[in-house]
């Protein structure tokens, strides 16, 4: 089934997903021709009729020359320019899939024809998402922009290219805020997936450490007036049930006895950037913007906002960093107390098989200090996002730049580091089981199989690298989180 879009409506979170993550064609719905044409009829009526109005790059110049005014005929020689020309920004590009969502994104701008572009132009952009036109590369470095000029200009050129822009049709393709729309819609889809990941995991290591199960009752949630932690308690108690009866006779460490009310922050961080993004994805946020005929004005009107400066997908993104950084603090200390037997009450063996004499077999001992590795890059990553100035790299009007690349790079990263974290716990939750014989709860057995599919228990005779059997089960992890095969 395509993804029909009739409407902005159907910008939809979900519709993201299908398009971008899964690769499903984009079809524009019945009516959205005749609408994107009527606006621009419309649009060219208003123009006509208002050729002495200062319409920011309609019939004036972008940023600085923005105070420049230009005649009919050098208006439409000035759109007619490549959209190359100020493609400045270069480096490691982004990934294939977050191009496809700034595609997607992008036609919040045009689908109901407040771009006021020919049809022609939504046309090309849904064959660019679908595949059916080339996609360059768009580099995430250098994007200290006012808006998102520059990724913008390097995803679009090539339409430059292929055919001549005319009077309005250029800005609606640079300008606006399909990149924080796209990253936003691409974090928290991530973001969701990895806290399913980490609430198995973390489930896993409360029946290894056999922590009491009071601690994650669901009456809990009402004491707390805590929705997000009673999803958290109520998942638990399906992934629980059917543990072991034999448990400690006393609560468990901090880090055990905290995981609903940290889950259930990371729970509201996952579901404020899924509400945002679902937002924003339908926005429209060109400048200036186009609003079709109305009585008072029969032939619409066009003036310039800031909706190209989003102002919600940063902070939501940096709520998903700060979280990953928390769990990641809370796997590292998993890991330690588990092959801790002090802490954990749990044999020696969870170590290192055998007598425990020194250099005799493999030994898990070493894997907390991958944990904290992992940890510290999560932390590093998990720094508040601000707007940036932009005084001293541009002029003009130019004078505040958008962060919300950088932002989603550090998500990127806090997220990754987190996969790998919980993929160290994994692998020592798994031996918990194996040193002490004993099986998961029924929901958790599938979970605990595909982990000593790629890093099996540490037994008397292994002689491996263990860190090349934590890389491959943590790769798994993050082909689970992105879909991939």
């Amino acid at each position: 089934m395509p993804v029909l879009l009739h409407t902005r409506a159907d910008l939809t979170l979900a519709a993201f997903e299908r398009a971008v993550w899964r690769g499903e064609k984009v079809v524009p719905g019945t009516g959205v021709e005749a609408t994107v044409t009527a606006m621009r009829a419309a649009f060219l009526r208003w123009y006509g009729g208002n050729g002495r109005a200062a319409v920011y790059g309609v019939t004036s110049g972008y940023g600085p020359n923005a105070r420049q005014r230009m005649s009919e005929d050098e208006a439409r020689a000035f759109h007619a320019k490549t959209l190359a020309t100020g493609a400045m920004s270069f480096g490691e590009p982004l990934p294939s899939r977050v191009v496809r969502g700034i595609l997607f994104a992008r036609l919040a701008n045009l689908i109901e024809g407040h771009g006021a572009t020919s049809f022609r132009v939504v046309e090309a952009v849904i064959e660019m998402l679908n595949g059916e036109r080339p996609v360059p590369p768009v580099p995430c470095r250098g994007t200290g922009c006012a808006g998102e000029i520059l990724p913008l200009y390097h995803l679009f050129a090539p339409l430059s290219d292929a055919f001549e822009m005319e009077i309005k049709e250029k800005g609606p393709l640079s300008n606006g805020a399909p990149c924080a729309a796209a990253l936003l819609a691409d974090a928290a889809l991530a973001a969701r997936n990895r806290l399913t990941l980490a609430l198995e995991i973390f489930a896993l290591s409360i029946e290894a450490m056999r922590a009491p199960l009071e601690a994650y009752d669901p009456v809990l949630a009402t004491l707390w007036n805590d929705a997000d932690a009673g999803m958290v308690l109520d998942r638990f108690a399906i992934l629980l049930a059917g543990a072991g009866s034999e448990r400690r006779s006393f609560q468990a460490p901090v880090s055990w006895r905290i995981l609903p009310r940290v889950l259930g922050r990371a729970a509201r961080a996952v579901r404020v950037a899924e509400e945002t993004a679902a937002a924003i994805l339908p926005a429209v946020t060109d400048n200036p913007v186009y609003l079709p005929p109305d009585e008072a004005h029969p032939h619409g009107r066009s003036f310039s906002t800031g909706g190209y400066h989003d102002s919600h997908a940063v902070p939501a993104m940096d709520a998903l960093s700060a979280v990953a950084a928390d769990l990641c603090l809370i796997a590292e200390r998993h890991a330690g107390k588990l092959l801790d037997g002090a802490s954990s009450g749990l044999p020696d063996k969870l170590v290192r098989p055998g007598t425990g004499v020194p250099g005799g077999a493999v030994s898990l001992a070493y894997a907390p200090m991958a944990s904290v590795g992992f940890l510290e890059e999560a932390r590093r990553a998990a720094t508040t996002t601000l707007f940036a100035g932009a005084e001293g790299g541009a002029f003009g009007q130019d004078d505040v730049t958008s962060p919300v690349i950088p932002a989603w790079e550090k998500h990127e990263t806090a997220g990754l580091a987190l996969e790998r974290g919980l993929a160290v716990l994994a692998a020592v939750a798994s031996q918990a089981f194996w040193a002490t014989d004993r099986t998961p709860p029924p929901a958790l057995a599938a979970r605990l199989g595909m982990i000593r599919a790629a890093f099996p228990p540490v037994d008397d005779v292994a002689r491996r690298v263990l860190g090349h059997d934590a890389a491959r089960l943590a790769a798994l992890f993050h082909g689970e989180i992105y879909g991939e095969a």
